[in-house]
């Protein structure tokens, strides 16, 4: 499929793609693909107040219904599928096998918000008072800010939205300035949705184009009362203090430098699998790609070649192509971010195998790279800092505990995994005293995160979760309620208050 023909199929016309004051590149060529609208301080402001507008009237929907446009969304992405996936991947730059993952991403979480919907469940609870009763009940919290990073241009944001809608919030979807046509998409396959449903307000879901600047008027207005960002811990922050300041809630997903212990008794085959996908997969820009591989002694000598080898083997190209397993960085700052990392890490006492800069004479205006396998003889300030490109350390342990111990020895905290057949080694991976991360995993490599569960991380990752489990809450504020059904009037704590 052709570019223009996703571009119909996806009813992105001429006054979304042509004239505007931001240009779009993809990263498989570099070509300008498009020139998008960016929004300024005035027409934020107006989409702000759109939004407030919208939830006076979503919040009185019953949630059920409000699941219903979820529903609805879900079909819509079923039908819109294909096209969104190349889009995701001509955008992004990742192989179209997980741009169709992406979509099929949003597709689950809409599933699971629709049974959410009817599940937004408050406890009840023993009133110390006689003749009363104690519950607890969940109402919309307000317009929500959403913030998205490159590298998941549609689905974190879908992560968001889908439970916000259902739980009675309208939101401004800010994407990566890098991604904007994506998010025009998605806003055109929801008004899909929104038509068939019939009774959507307006400003329920907008979508908002810019750079920092405009990130920053939307995480400083007070009329959001939850802003929920994906990005580098910097920007998380920069985010973090402006939203307590202003006493919002901020649901951060920041970065991730995410480890990979390999015991004795591992599956070897299986750990190479897991490795090369988490390690080189997205060209190594996940959040929870594989950083840091923390491999026991005996072993080190056999899985390195192994793993060098399956490197050698991974083909490297343009992501549309069938085959192609590597796609290109999403520019040539992440280049150089890369380059820097691996001289670095020889000046530390490095291996470097890998790491080139590839393809340069196909696409001159686009950085494509060999994955970096990097033997380190420990973990080094440049092995804990995140570098968000296809770069792996390798280190050596001889104890579970010293491995656990380097394991959480970074200032990130996403996921992490063990690849081990002792039950005792993986049940104290996964224990208080194991992996310190929001995601533990065993013999299953640290990316590839399902949507029921809840995703995010601890330490410099943010604290933020998104996504599955009780993640909803976040979009919800609680209420504690008392009802006195008797004809007295008795004080909690045995207090006694004569007025009599």
């Amino acid at each position: 499929m052709k570019l223009d023909a996703i571009f119909k199929s996806l009813d992105l016309g001429p006054d979304d793609l042509t004239g505007g004051n931001l240009a779009v590149h993809s990263p498989i060529d570099g070509a300008e693909i498009a020139r998008v609208d960016m929004d300024d301080s005035e027409t934020l402001d107006g989409k702000i107040a759109c939004a407030v507008s919208a939830f006076s009237q979503w919040r009185n929907m019953p949630a059920p219904r409000r699941g219903e446009l979820i529903r609805l969304l879900g079909e819509e992405l079923r039908r819109a599928k294909d096209p969104l996936g190349r889009l995701v991947a001509v955008e992004s730059g990742k192989i179209l096998q997980e741009g169709l993952g992406e979509v099929q991403e949003m597709i689950d979480i809409c599933d699971f918000a629709v049974g959410l919907s009817r599940q937004l469940y408050g406890l009840t609870m023993a009133s110390e008072r006689p003749g009363h009763k104690m519950m607890e009940t969940w109402h919309p919290i307000g317009p929500v800010g959403v913030i998205s990073a490159f590298n998941f241009p549609v689905a974190v944001w879908s992560w968001n939205f889908a439970l916000a809608i259902v739980c009675g919030d309208p939101v401004l979807w800010k994407p990566s300035e890098k991604t904007p046509l994506t998010a025009l998409a998605c806003r055109n396959i929801f008004a899909r949705a929104a038509k068939q449903f019939g009774d959507v307000p307006d400003g329920l879901s907008q979508i908002v184009i810019g750079g920092r600047d405009v990130g920053a008027v939307l995480v400083a207005d007070r009329r959001l009362p939850l802003i929920s960002a994906t990005g580098s811990t910097g920007m998380g922050r920069a985010i973090g203090p402006v939203v307590a300041g202003r006493l919002g809630r901020s649901l951060l997903e920041l970065g991730g430098n995410n480890a990979m212990i390999v015991a004795p008794s591992a599956d070897l085959e299986l750990a190479v699998r897991a490795i090369l996908f988490s390690a080189v997969g997205t060209a190594g820009q996940r959040c929870t790609s594989l950083r840091r591989l923390i491999v026991h002694r005996d072993i080190h000598d056999e899985l390195m070649p192994r793993l060098e080898r399956a490197y050698q083997s991974v083909a490297i190209g343009n992501p549309l192509d069938d085959g192609v397993l590597v796609g290109p960085l999403v520019d040539q700052r992440s280049f150089d971010a890369m380059q820097d990392a691996l001289v670095q890490a020889v000046k530390d006492g490095g291996t470097v195998t890998g790491g080139a800069r590839v393809l340069a004479d196909i696409y001159p205006d686009a950085w494509y790279v060999q994955p970096a396998l990097v033997d380190m003889p420990g973990q080094t300030d440049i092995v804990c800092a995140e570098t968000f490109a296809p770069i792996l350390y390798a280190m050596i342990y001889d104890d579970l505990d010293d491995a656990i111990a380097m394991h959480n020895d970074v200032p990130q905290g996403l996921s992490s995994c063990i690849f081990t057949n002792d039950l005792r080694e993986a049940e104290r991976f996964l224990s208080a005293a194991g992996s310190d991360c929001g995601i533990a995993n065993v013999n299953i490599g640290p990316s590839g995160a399902e949507i029921g569960g809840a995703f995010g991380g601890e330490k410099d990752t943010g604290g933020g979760r998104e996504s599955g489990s009780d993640s909803w809450k976040a979009y919800m504020r609680r209420a504690t309620n008392t009802i006195n059904y008797s004809t007295e009037l008795p004080l909690a704590q045995g207090i006694v208050f004569d007025i009599g």
